[in-house]
């Protein structure tokens, strides 16, 4: 029963550590500022900068010059935790995650009068976890932190004066650690601690079509495809010990580092949004991205380098994580109104549900049903560059988290609400 307990907190805590970057709560957003003024509606079928590159590659191709874009979002992100009931004592302060930046840049140039290629690094997904030591959920996690960085080399090929479309490989390195704590009072101990790396580079690609119906409605489709990674790391037990020397000597050998690994496979998703010029001062966008988070059903870990402890066995094996994710729609509206020839002006609303619900939810990934409303500007002083900021408040539904215990994972439950403030600035040259 001992052995089964350490067993399964590993496997959770490895199961938590790659489904980081899974949950639609975690995965970025902000690759442009513009079209985060908007809050990102329209992001498939507008070509407002080199961002495009992300958004819609087909895009590219309503580039008359070389641009180069570059930018930086930061997010400040607020948790708040209430009626929370566990076994183990601690606090729940919430506010775990600290202030974050996230850059992107990408670049555009003409190769002739059809063909456009671009560059892009962008990061899709990023989250960042930091508990108080004393947390009350410790046991399920403490500290997390999970990146991807992407490189996208494009291609563009415009069809005809009405049709585009663009095509680029995705790079995408992943790397993450984690940590939690172990109960081991059952034991006769204290806490222990579990500390996880992984990491691993992996490919993937972006497709995207745009085309002109009229001269005042566009309409842009783009797909980004699933990502296979197969995570190598390791598993970092500290602390296992007891009061009692017989327990101490059998459990002991537990600490170590062990390797680990999996096959995690991010979803494919599907953007689809339009752009009507209403008339030469107001721009409306609109815009639905569905993303197949059904295939992350469940995830199963491969441990290995583990101790045999006698009369237990071997710790290490085969261990599913059990999920089920479900597929989720997400959709945005926004518009724009030219001030004048040097500004312009943007606002959006976007509704942004999670794949998650109370059964699986977990305090790495506390998230809920996401409400998002943006304001924007764009400030072009000459015809060669354009200053772009944006912010963004969003609020998630009250949730549920409901972790069950074992004999080092004490059972934690809590209703749990989030909010953010996000603000993105970016300068666009062309030459």
């Amino acid at each position: 029963m001992k052995t089964i307990g350490l067993k399964s907190a590993i496997a959770l805590a490895i199961a938590s550590y790659s489904s980081l970057s899974l949950a639609n709560g975690i995965a970025i957003n902000e690759q442009s500022a513009s079209g985060m003024g908007t809050s990102f509606a329209g992001r498939s079928s507008s070509a407002l900068d080199a961002s495009t590159v992300f958004g819609n590659p087909a895009g590219m191709s309503k580039l008359e010059r070389t641009e180069v874009t570059g930018g930086v979002a930061v997010i400040d992100a607020s948790t708040d935790y209430s009626d929370a009931q566990s076994s183990a004592t601690g606090t729940n302060k919430g506010d775990m995650v600290p202030t974050s930046a996230i850059p992107f840049g990408y670049v555009v140039t003409p190769l002739n009068e059809d063909w456009h290629f671009g560059l892009g690094i962008y990061v899709p997904y990023a989250v960042i976890s930091d508990y108080e030591k004393s947390f009350q959920g410790r046991y399920h996690g403490l500290y997390s932190k999970v990146e991807v960085i992407t490189v996208q080399p494009t291609l563009s090929y415009k069809i005809n004066d009405k049709v585009s479309i663009g095509f680029g490989p995705t790079f995408n390195r992943i790397e993450g650690k984690l940590t939690n704590n172990l109960s081991l009072a059952a034991l006769g101990g204290g806490d222990a601690k579990l500390n996880i790396k992984g990491d691993d580079v992996a490919v993937g690609y972006n497709i995207g079509v745009l085309a002109d119906v009229t001269d005042q409605l566009a309409v842009g489709v783009t797909y980004h495809s699933k990502v296979k990674y197969e995570l190598e790391g390791h598993t970092k037990v500290t602390g296992v010990s007891s009061a009692s020397p017989v327990v101490n000597s059998l459990i002991s050998p537990l600490n170590g580092s062990y390797d680990a690994s999996l096959d995690l496979t991010t979803p494919e998703s599907l953007d689809a949004s339009f752009t009507y010029k209403l008339d030469d001062r107001w721009t409306l966008y609109g815009g639905a991205t569905w993303t197949r988070w059904s295939r992350l059903e469940a995830i199963v870990v491969e441990n290995s380098g583990t101790p045999t402890i006698p009369g237990l066995g071997n710790v290490t094996g085969t261990v599913d994580e059990e999920l089920q994710w479900h597929d989720t729609w997400s959709y945005a509206i926004g518009a724009a109104y030219q001030l004048n020839p040097q500004w312009v002006l943007r606002t959006g609303f976007a509704l942004d549900p999670s794949p998650t619900d109370n059964e699986y939810r977990n305090v790495r990934i506390p998230v809920g049903n996401r409400k998002t409303v943006s304001i924007g500007a764009g400030w072009s002083p000459t015809p060669d560059m354009t200053v772009d900021v944006a912010y963004a408040y969003l609020w998630e539904s009250e949730s549920s988290i409901n972790r069950e215990g074992n004999t080092l994972q004490p059972a934690y439950n809590a209703n749990v609400k989030n909010s953010a403030h996000g603000i993105a600035a970016q300068l666009s040259y062309r030459f």
